[in-house]
C-alpha cells in the first residue's frame, strides 16, 4: 500500500513539473499572439488561456519534461522555454503587424488616415483598425485555436525543450519574418497605391489642361468616395490572401514541420 502510495506521489510529481515547463512555453506565446494576447484582453483571462492550452499540449508530448528537480536545471529550461514560446508569438503576431501596416499604407494613399486615428488599443487608422479586426475575426471563425495547439505540439518537435535555439538561426528567422510581414503589407495595399497614383496623375493632367480650375477641391471628395469604395470591393480578396500566408505560417513556421 505505501508503495503505492509513493509511486502515485512521483507520478503526480513528474505530471506536476511536465505541466509547469509545457506552461512556460505556452504562456510566454500566449502573451503575444493574435487574438488571445490582445491589450484588450485581461491578464486573468490570458494566464486563463494559457493554462486552457497547457491542458491541450502537455499531455500530446511523448517525453514528459521538466523532471529536473534541482534549481539549475530548472531555471535553464525556464529561460529557454520561455525564449522560444515568445519567438513563436511574435512570428504569428508579425501578420497582425502586416494587416496594420497595410492599412496605413491604404489610408495614407487614399487621405483617410485622420480618421478614427485612435479607435483601437494602438492608434490607427480607420482602414488598419477595420483590416485587424477583420483579420482576427476571421483567424478565430477558421480556428485559431486549434492551429495554434498544433503549432505548439509541433513545436517541440523543431525546438526540443531544454534547448536554447541558436543565436545566428533565430536571428536569420526573426529577420526573415519581418521581411515576409512587409513584403505581405505590401501586396495587401497595392490596390490603393495603384489608384492613388492614377488619381494624382489625372488630377495633374488635369491641372495643366484648366490651370484655374481648384482641383484639390474637386478631387479630394473623389479620392476618398475612391477608397472607401475600393476597401469594400477588395478587402474579401485581401484578407483571403492574409489567411491563407497566416495559415501557411502557423502550418510550418521554419519552412518545413
Amino acid at each position: 500500500m505505501n508503495d503505492t502510495a509513493l509511486a502515485l506521489f512521483n507520478l503526480s510529481q513528474d505530471m506536476f513539473w511536465h505541466g509547469a515547463a509545457v506552461f512556460l512555453r505556452v504562456g510566454a506565446a500566449m502573451a503575444v499572439l493574435p487574438a488571445f494576447g490582445e491589450q484588450s484582453v485581461p491578464a486573468r483571462v490570458k494566464l486563463a488561456l494559457a493554462f486552457v492550452f497547457t491542458l491541450v499540449v502537455a499531455p500530446s508530448l511523448a517525453t514528459p519534461i521538466g523532471t529536473e528537480r534541482d534549481l539549475l536545471s530548472f531555471g535553464w529550461l525556464a529561460v529557454s522555454e520561455a525564449g522560444v514560446g515568445l519567438a513563436l508569438g511574435i512570428g504569428v503576431r508579425m501578420f497582425i503587424f502586416a494587416l496594420q501596416v497595410a492599412g496605413s499604407m491604404a489610408a495614407q494613399a487614399t487621405s483617410l488616415s485622420q480618421l478614427l486615428g485612435s479607435a483601437g488599443a494602438e492608434p490607427l487608422p480607420a482602414m488598419g483598425h477595420l483590416l485587424v479586426v477583420a483579420g482576427l475575426a476571421l483567424a478565430v471563425l477558421t480556428g485559431l485555436h486549434v492551429r495554434v495547439a498544433e503549432l505548439l505540439i509541433l513545436s517541440y518537435e523543431v525546438f526540443p525543450a531544454g534547448r536554447m535555439p541558436e543565436a545566428g538561426a533565430l536571428s536569420e528567422w526573426g529577420i526573415a519574418q519581418v521581411a515576409r510581414a512587409f513584403s505581405l503589407a505590401f501586396s495587401l495595399a497595392a490596390p490603393f497605391v495603384i489608384m492613388s497614383v492614377l488619381y494624382n496623375l489625372t488630377l495633374g493632367v488635369i491641372n495643366r489642361a484648366m490651370p484655374q480650375l481648384m482641383v484639390a477641391f474637386v478631387g479630394a471628395p473623389v479620392i476618398t468616395a475612391g477608397g472607401l469604395f475600393l476597401l469594400f470591393l477588395v478587402s474579401p480578396f485581401l484578407l483571403s490572401v492574409w489567411i491563407e500566408a497566416f495559415n501557411g505560417f502557423l502550418a510550418s513556421p521554419v519552412g518545413g514541420r
